[in-house]
């Protein structure tokens, strides 16, 4: 229990920090937060603990693939949002995001 208390504190703290970030000067560096390795660190301690080696390895380059939608989610954020309201922008990107997701999480199960 206070594993999971202590996992749900790293994730508040990366929120609190996005959101002081995103009101400061250099705004910008919000965008960097979600990309420390907070969760991959978790996944990664608890897969490299819990299985094999080959496993680990095996998820660290799952991870590696998996920046592909993540960089098309913030290729349409950096495309839909002169057209488009915030909501939509992030809705669109989102749909994006799941769309190459789930072709990403598909295509890894064939191989």
């Amino acid at each position: 229990m206070i594993s999971l208390f202590l996992k749900s504190l790293v994730g508040a703290v990366a929120v609190l920090l996005i959101a002081i970030l995103s009101k400061s000067r250099v705004f910008f560096i919000a965008g960097l937060v979600p990309l420390f390795p907070t969760f991959a660190l978790i996944a990664h301690y608890i897969v490299g603990s819990e299985r094999s080696m080959a496993d680990l390895r095996a998820t660290a380059l799952f991870g590696l693939w998996s920046l592909l939608p993540y960089a098309i989610y913030l290729l349409a954020v950096y495309c839909l949002c002169v057209r488009y309201s915030l909501p939509v922008t992030l809705l669109l990107a989102t749909l994006a995001w799941t769309v190459a997701a789930a072709i990403l999480v598909l295509g890894w199960s064939k191989i």
